[in-house]
């Protein structure tokens, strides 16, 4: 599976964006996936992940994006989308997608660096105000 993001700008504060991950080689609905923020000088922060598979269907966002963050995907299940809104100077940094194998989740993303997740490059967001 590769993963591509894309969508990354220089935003003015207030605006809304709209990332896009594509997935090549499998599809969401048979992942978990999610979307990964880091800024400068800083660790990879989770804002949300999913599952859309049958009987293992949710949506988890954290606290402090709920209001302002969704993640959607294409019908087709092959692009994942993260809409921010009201985009604020806090939100810049690199944007990353990750994905894992269904059956490895236990509830939480394992070691960031494991083999286990897979990652995108990364797509830049820079916020001026």
């Amino acid at each position: 599976v590769q993963l591509v993001e894309s969508g990354g700008v220089l935003a003015h504060a207030g605006d809304s964006l709209k990332l896009s991950c594509v997935a090549s080689g499998s599809r969401f609905d048979t992942l978990v996936a999610g979307w990964f923020r880091q800024g400068p000088g800083q660790e990879r922060q989770g804002i949300a992940h999913m599952s859309l598979g049958s009987g293992h269907r949710f949506l988890a966002i954290s606290d402090s994006a709920a209001d302002r963050f969704h993640v959607s995907t294409n019908d087709a299940h092959t692009t994942m989308f993260l809409h921010i809104l009201d985009v604020r100077p806090e939100d810049a940094g690199a944007y990353f997608c990750a994905a894992m194998d269904r059956s490895l989740f236990d509830g939480e993303w394992p070691d960031l660096s494991s083999t286990s997740v897979l990652w995108g490059e990364g797509t830049q967001v820079t916020v001026s105000r």
